[in-house]
């Protein structure tokens, strides 16, 4: 915190000093003089001797803070079959167990959110509106609004809602660039923590650059001990000046409460998120074109560095932006515009909250010796076209949507992948056998029976026919996986 003091005059001045001096005599006096239980309190003589308060901020921020409400209707059956959880039946059978007439179910979940436009933008977290079919936002003074969702991004936790004011301008907040706080910063929480209503929870930066919280494709939060509980998620995280440094997305706990372990997204990946929800609603982030790997203490003294930290280059892919920049295999990217980075997650948020079209500036060491390169920040390409396709059929795939393998499915799908050949599955509907199959998005699918499959055109060749077998092998992060199940 600065402190700043201002006087008009040195007589002024010198009046200041002799008042702060006798205010601090008296409150020693205070503290070294025994006070009995019957003896009063005396009333504050001053401004400086009443108790700190938020409130000035609290009343500031407060009403742009809101509650959302997702509501998705589900069909369930009226009753279940005796053998719905035996093993045997469920590998033939899956989930249809259930028999009667299917009733309607409502699932309702509970979150926060955060104005950001005057004309009603609000931003919260993806996994608040995952799911739902229909939104509503309660204001502060209690007006509800129907919204619509204008950009979901999973891969970020974060989601843009829009509510019709009617040309009402509402009040909102302004984000503060993330990378300006340091731990030990006083901030306040603000969210609907169990549902109670608007809640406010202060406490400080406890630290910054989290990277293993696995709540997002994004690994890098700021950590708070500001009381943060379920309801809390995509409430606001501000500084004492009333500005947004982040929005609050998860908790570490062990019963589900605050144990003083809070995180939230940076307001500068929030920022992105918002403005990509202004500007047409589609995300576009710069790509690498680098594998990278994270550095521990074994490692870093086989490469002979002085520390652990920074970011291993595996590979980079031809005529990438890693490529052109001159970085090779064994490279240790150690910063980003001056800004040091401890491990791949670091480096991937840094690109991520850059803009298309400049350049970043890199430092790293190769063979001991410290180099730095400029690198183009550029989106990944879709060489070769994706071809999405949904399959149908009977076959194990069928209800999986695949693509083509390319540098930008890759980015999109947050897979450790430069690109190349190969069919990898985005998507598996519930209730599908490929869901039955346990495949997932990610899978990679290298054979079916005996064809290799490098693309698309391979794959819908492979299973344009019966089989009384299916052989298949898919590769899902360093692993391949081999089944055979009957026609």
């Amino acid at each position: 915190m600065v402190m700043e003091f201002m006087s008009q005059s040195n007589v002024s001045g010198g009046v200041a000093l002799l008042a702060a001096a006798s205010a601090l005599l008296v409150a020693f006096v205070s503290l070294v003089t025994p006070v009995h239980a019957d003896s009063p309190r005396a009333m504050p003589g001053s401004a400086g001797e009443v108790t700190l308060s938020y409130s000035t901020v609290v009343k500031r921020v407060a009403p742009a803070v809101v509650n959302v409400y997702s509501r998705r209707v589900v069909q369930q059956a009226q009753r279940m079959s005796p053998f719905a959880n035996d093993p045997f039946f469920q590998r033939f059978f899956g989930d249809r167990f259930s028999f009667g007439m299917p009733r309607e179910r409502v699932q309702q979940s509970l979150g926060s959110g955060v104005i950001v436009g005057a004309e009603g933008l609000i931003v919260t977290n993806h996994h608040v509106i995952k799911g739902g079919d229909e939104f509503r936002v309660a204001l502060a003074d209690r007006r509800e609004f129907e919204a619509k969702v204008v950009l979901a991004d999973e891969r970020t936790d974060l989601a843009v809602l829009k509510i019709d004011t009617k040309g009402e301008k509402l009040p909102f907040l302004e984000f503060k660039n993330s990378d300006t706080v340091e731990v030990g910063d006083l901030v306040l929480a603000i969210g609907n923590p169990f549902g109670v209503g608007q809640t406010v929870t202060t406490g400080i930066v406890s630290a910054l650059a989290r990277t293993h919280v696995g709540v997002s494709d994004y690994q890098f939060f700021i950590q708070t001990d500001a009381a943060i509980n379920p309801g809390n998620s995509g409430g606001a995280l501000v500084t004492t000046d009333g500005k947004v440094i982040g929005i609050n997305s998860a908790i570490y706990s062990q019963s589900g409460g605050s144990v003083g372990i809070g995180f939230a997204i940076p307001a500068n990946m929030v920022k992105l998120v918002v403005d990509s929800a202004r500007n047409g609603g589609h995300i576009k982030r710069p790509w690498t074109g680098a594998q990278l790997q994270p550095i521990e203490a074994q490692l870093a003294t086989t490469l002979g560095l002085d520390r652990p930290g920074g970011a291993l280059v595996r590979d980079v892919y031809p005529s990438g932006p890693a490529a052109r920049a001159g970085l090779k295999a064994g490279d240790v990217i150690r910063s980003i515009d001056g800004i040091e980075v401890n491990d791949p997650e670091a480096l991937r948020y840094r690109f991520a909250t850059k803009a298309l079209g400049g350049s970043v500036k890199l430092r790293y060491l190769r063979d001991g010796a410290t180099s730095e390169a400029q690198m183009a920040l550029e989106s990944p390409p879709e060489k070769p076209a994706a071809d999405k396709t949904f399959i149908k059929g009977r076959n194990p795939f069928a209800g999986a949507t695949i693509a083509n393998l390319s540098p930008a499915i890759a980015d999109e799908m947050g897979l450790d992948a430069l690109g190349g050949e190969g069919v990898v599955i985005m998507k598996v509907d519930e209730g599908s056998s490929a869901a039955r199959m346990q495949f997932q998005p990610g899978d990679i699918v290298v054979s079916i029976g005996t064809d290799e499959i490098g693309s698309v055109k391979d794959f819908k060749a492979a299973t344009l026919s019966a089989r009384s077998q299916w052989d298949f092998a898919v590769k899902r992060g360093d692993r391949v996986l081999k089944a055979s199940v009957g026609g």
